[in-house]
């Protein structure tokens, strides 16, 4: 039996070991990962707070079990003996039980205070925010406390008291169990006899525990603020007017319990200690659950509105500025269609960056056309902007990264050493297509090539993205295949300071442990000066240096003017503790996007750039790490151009402001004038940036947009706006449409589609030749004060392959509905005169047809127009479409 608890002693110590280990190697990679990126104070500040934490929380839970159970062993075991056969009697040896008894209390205080360690270590991000909170200003409306106190500080406090409860009930459990085993409770003729000592003991316990309640309750009447109700969320007539004085009535109950449980147990008088007890639990079935229903059922349900309104009014001001709602600037939009060809001049730029693309049907596009060797894959759209040839140009960019599943050879040394990065980017603009009805590319292959001299790409190379989520080993003695040429591969070797370099074999031995990979220090490929690159998928690259960040769900790439490409990823700043706001499905109800991250996508340096130095939340992290952000202003200017407002945080605000923009509280009560963002294509529309002239501006900017219609209706009742380019950046503005005259919306347009016998005939006709009609989506254009509806149609072969091809533009303006080959033509038919359209290709893209073939496509929208016309009863615009096709035709037989 000893060699069998020697045996599982020394087992049990190994895994410890290799655990600590594990742990310890894992810290070191990640130290090496936080020196590489230049933010080791980072890891500092929050290591050693977490082990001053955890230290402080271990001792303190160890000594307070240890002396809880030091006070159980002054209680011998009773003396026993044990009979056999009925004739020979054993006495338990109860010095030797005694001595097991306080080993098993040492194991059992340093078990819990390893927890308690492990506890304390965890609240290193709380224990920072209550050091380093500020004041934000504002105060809630029922304590009079400043916001800062609920986001930095009350945290802590629910977690310090969640931290006593475990302990007091611990030892009250260890003490109890401890003193029934050894018989430390007497009964006798119904009366419970417990020696002097275990009475003080228990009695002290049981005050502490009710102590402890009285804090919880303390703690409880700030919960009332976060309480979800039907109507809102935050403290309502209810609970200010009977559970917030019942809590603070049983704070005293408590208080009161507790001074009287130790006097009654020191005194051995047990009933009586349960007296106090018994009231508290009364007064809270009482005061906390049937009167506040009996209240809320009998008063407040008849009269909802008048005795809930001034709670309803802080619910829609604290929600208003947990999303930034309150900085919405609403303004009237009055629709006059009184749109010419003079007015589609004056607005250019708009016309010629109206988003013809959607982002599947081009994703699907590049992913045949660029992606060039079936090992390269392109994840996702972004949509940005450029200033190319003197002029602002919408475009939609996407990384070509290295996709490890889809590589011929899967072997380490391929995956590792040879296959290391992706190569360059696909930049196409939003609005040009070829006669094929294909993209037109201003950034395309590889190595990439570009039709203007405004943008270049010199480093092609992509070792950090979206989809490297394994290491590679760069600089090694094997090249690094770069990209394929008709002659053969080319190779390149890495240059950058990313990773971390090998400059040692104990860097090798420690990285082989942490992958748990052998070949890391086998093998002979590796050098002195070889990196190793890791956490290369750029979101966890962020996380790991900074968790307590949220990060926006659609990274985009950028390329500089030197020619470098970097990853633009906008974070968030957000709590879940700011009073009376709602709460969204993750359970934050407090949101900012305060900081820019920039990540080199060549070296993978990270840079957190502050846009709004306001933000009492990133006040906090920058006082917790020093240095850690920059001001914007520090941005490289080539970069601060490509900042937009980042459409995560934008849909979340659409969504709150549908209801929100109601401050009155009896229209927000009664829903009276409740929004939704419309849905397109049976699923809610999605925001879309665009490049327009705001209302009463000169010139054109790159915005950020969405539709309301009124709740359950069709037409549209405003649109939301938010500024991305400098000096307007993060502007939101709403502009209605009047309220007494019908502005189409999305589901009336497609109606309106669907009801247009040609263009219904045309995708009927299509759809029998093999071919997979792909509505686009719907894009509202404000244009002036009118609105302009653009639609595309993408064809592409039913099976899997089917390469889609843009091939009609549908344009609604006001009652007319029309369909074209081109954005042109269709604006043609509508406002008639010559209509911009985006300027001609450039230098290594195929020029559009001229001649017979220009002649036959303008005979075609002249015959397209007269078919219109006819349909709408206009038969003197038929006559001149007519007249205009007929000398068309003779033009084309000269």
């Amino acid at each position: 039996m000893l060699k069998n608890r020697k045996r599982f002693i020394l087992i049990a110590s190994i895994i410890v070991l290799l655990a600590a280990l594990s742990r310890l190697v894992g810290l070191y990679v990640d130290w090496l990962f936080f020196v590489e990126t230049g933010y080791r104070s980072v890891f500092s500040r929050v290591i050693t707070v977490e082990l001053l934490s955890g230290l402080a929380f271990g001792v303190f839970a160890f000594l307070f079990i240890f002396i809880n159970i030091w006070l159980t062993n002054r209680v011998g075991f009773p003396t026993a003996s044990i009979s056999i056969n009925g004739y020979t009697t054993v006495s338990l040896n109860t010095d030797r039980i005694a001595g097991l008894s306080r080993l098993m209390g040492l194991l059992v205080a340093l078990f819990l205070g390893v927890l308690g360690a492990l506890w304390g270590a965890g609240l290193w991000d709380q224990i920072l925010f209550f050091v380093n909170a500020v004041s934000t200003g504002v105060s809630d409306p029922i304590f009079g406390k400043d916001v800062g106190f609920y986001l930095f500080k009350l945290p802590l406090y629910q977690s310090l008291s969640s931290f006593l409860g475990f302990l007091l009930f611990m030892s009250l459990l260890i003490s109890v169990v401890t003193y029934t085993v050894k018989r430390g409770f007497h009964v006798s003729r119904f009366q419970l006899f417990v020696a002097r000592e275990i009475r003080l003991h228990l009695g002290i316990l049981a005050s502490l525990v009710l102590l402890k309640t009285a804090l919880g309750f303390w703690l409880d009447r700030f919960d009332l603020l976060y309480a979800t109700r039907q109507v809102i969320t935050g403290a309502g007539y209810t609970d200010v007017h009977a559970k917030l004085f019942v809590l603070n009535l049983l704070m005293v109950l408590c208080v009161i319990a507790a001074a009287a449980f130790i006097v009654a147990f020191a005194r051995s008088r047990f009933r009586s200690a349960f007296y106090p007890v018994g009231a508290v639990i009364a007064v809270y079935i009482i005061g906390m659950i049937l009167y506040p229903n009996l209240l809320q059922n009998f008063k407040v349900t008849p009269n909802e509105l008048d005795l809930e309104r001034p709670f309803i009014q802080h619910h829609i001001k604290f929600t208003r500025f947990g999303y930034g709602l309150e900085k919405i600037d609403l303004k009237p939009f009055n629709v006059a269609y009184n749109l010419s060809a003079k007015d589609m001049q004056k607005n250019d730029a708009t016309i010629r960056n109206i988003r013809l693309w959607d982002e599947g049907p081009l994703l699907k596009t590049l992913g045949q056309l660029q992606q060039i060797r079936t090992y390269y894959k392109f994840t996702s759209i972004d949509n940005d902007r450029y200033r190319i040839d003197g002029k602002y140009l919408q475009v939609m960019a996407s990384a070509r990264e290295l996709s490890y599943d889809d590589l011929p050879s899967k072997s380490w040394i391929n995956e590792k050493l040879v296959f290391t990065h992706g190569n360059g980017v696909s930049l196409a603009h939003v609005a040009r297509i070829t006669p094929e009805g294909l993209p037109e590319f201003i950034v395309k292959d590889i190595p990439p090539t570009s039709i203007t001299k405004d943008i270049k790409v010199s480093t092609p190379e992509i070792y950090f993205g979206e989809l490297t989520r394994s290491y590679a080993i760069a600089n090694t003695r094997i090249p690094e295949f770069s990209y394929p040429t008709a002659e053969g591969n080319v190779y390149s070797s890495y240059k950058g300071s990313g990773g971390v370099a090998f400059d040692s074999l104990f860097k090798r031995l420690v990285f082989a442990t942490h992958f748990k990979d052998a070949k890391i220090l086998l093998s002979s490929d590796i050098k002195a000066d070889s990196r190793i690159l890791y956490f290369r998928n750029i979101t966890e690259r962020i996380r790991r240096a900074t968790p307590f960040l949220l990060l926006d769900q659609d990274p985009y790439i950028v390329i500089s003017d030197s020619g470098k490409l970097h990853w633009m990823v906008d974070a968030y700043t957000v709590s879940s503790h700011l009073p009376y706001s709602r709460r969204l499905r993750n359970g934050v109800n407090y949101m900012r996007n305060s900081v820019k991250v920039t990540v080199d996508a060549y070296d993978g340096a990270i840079r957190y750039y502050l846009t709004d130095p306001d933000d009492p939340v990133a006040k906090v992290y920058g006082a917790m790490f020093p240095g850690l952000f920059q001001d914007l202003s520090a941005m490289p200017e080539d970069l601060r151009r490509h900042i937009r407002y980042p459409r995560d945080l934008f849909k979340t605000q659409a969504s709150l402001y549908a209801t929100y923009h109601m401050s009155d509280p009896k229209t927000f009560y009664n829903k009276e004038d409740l929004w939704e963002i419309p849905s397109h294509a049976e699923k809610s529309m999605e925001p879309y940036y665009l490049i327009m002239k705001m209302p009463g501006e000169k010139s054109e900017e790159y915005v950020l947009l969405a539709p309301y219609t009124p709740a359950k209706r069709d037409n549209l009742a405003a649109w939301f706006a938010a500024r991305c380019d400098a000096p307007n950046y993060g502007k939101l503005i709403v502009y209605t449409f009047p309220r007494d005259r019908l502005v189409y919306g999305p589901r009336q347009i497609d109606a309106r589609i669907d009801q247009d016998s040609y263009i219904s005939q045309q995708l009927t006709l299509w759809g029998q030749r093999g071919s997979q009609v792909i509505r686009g989506s719907l894009l509202i254009i404000p244009v002036e004060s009118a609105l302009i509806y653009i639609q595309p149609l993408y064809l592409a072969a039913e099976d899997k392959g089917g390469l889609p091809e843009l091939r009609r533009i549908i344009v609604a303006y006001e009652n007319n509905v029309v369909m074209d080959q081109t954005l042109e033509g269709a604006l043609q038919k509508i406002f008639g005169g010559r209509v911009p359209t985006p300027a001609p290709a450039q230098a290594g893209v195929t020029p559009r047809p001229t001649g017979i073939k220009d002649l036959a496509a303008e005979a075609s929208r002249a015959f397209e127009r007269m078919m219109q016309l006819q349909r709408q009863g206009d038969w003197a615009g038929y006559g001149e479409q007519m007249k205009k096709l007929e000398g068309l035709l003779k033009e084309m037989t000269k």
